[in-house]
């Protein structure tokens, strides 16, 4: 009889790990360590909403990402994604709470990625809005470089040939975004 209710709570355990691991953590949960963490290392915090079948999201972490950006990035921010938008089938996904914070800064209709960028005490330094009120998204245009740029020198230091090198990476986007 021992046996059986041993494996009863072994089962128990393991079907609540199981199930802990697979619900997303919430948005409240995610900023909140990611504005710990940036205390403890001087940083600002960088959150991009994304989404599994968002190509133009995948681009974003690909640059930045990229060898020529990727110091920048690490020394400066505390990178988190925040999932949004899924599809149906995948909504288990998402992190609770992430949606109402994506409404409450991205533009009207604005796609994914969106992203903001926050000091570690939580307040919003810069986002992803453009000056004419639409998302610069993954940047690839070279006025929605510049605004990400523009948004890197107002929340990080950031010299000239740094600058000068995530520019180049992320206007590499644009033939993409052309077809070429």
């Amino acid at each position: 009889m021992v046996p059986k209710l041993a494996l009863l709570f072994l089962f128990t355990g393991f079907t609540m790990v199981v199930t802990a691991q697979s619900t997303p953590v919430s948005a409240d949960t995610i900023l909140a360590r990611a504005f710990s963490k940036a205390k403890k290392e001087k940083k600002n915090v960088f959150i991009i909403f994304h989404a599994s079948w968002c190509g133009w999201c995948r681009k974003m972490d690909a640059a930045m990402s990229d060898p020529a950006c990727k110091p920048f990035f690490d020394a400066n921010y505390i990178v988190e994604h925040l999932t949004i938008l899924e599809s149906k089938d995948k909504r288990q996904l998402e992190n609770q709470g992430a949606e109402a914070l994506f409404k409450k800064y991205a533009p009207a209709d604005s796609g994914i990625p969106f992203w903001l960028i926050y000091d570690a005490k939580g307040t919003l330094i810069a986002d992803a809005k453009m000056p004419d009120g639409s998302n610069a998204g993954c940047p690839a245009t070279a006025d929605e470089v510049a605004h990400l740029i523009h948004t890197l020198k107002r929340s990080s230091s950031i010299g000239e040939e740094t600058s000068k090198a995530i520019f180049e990476r992320f206007r590499r986007n644009e033939s993409v975004k052309q077809g070429y």
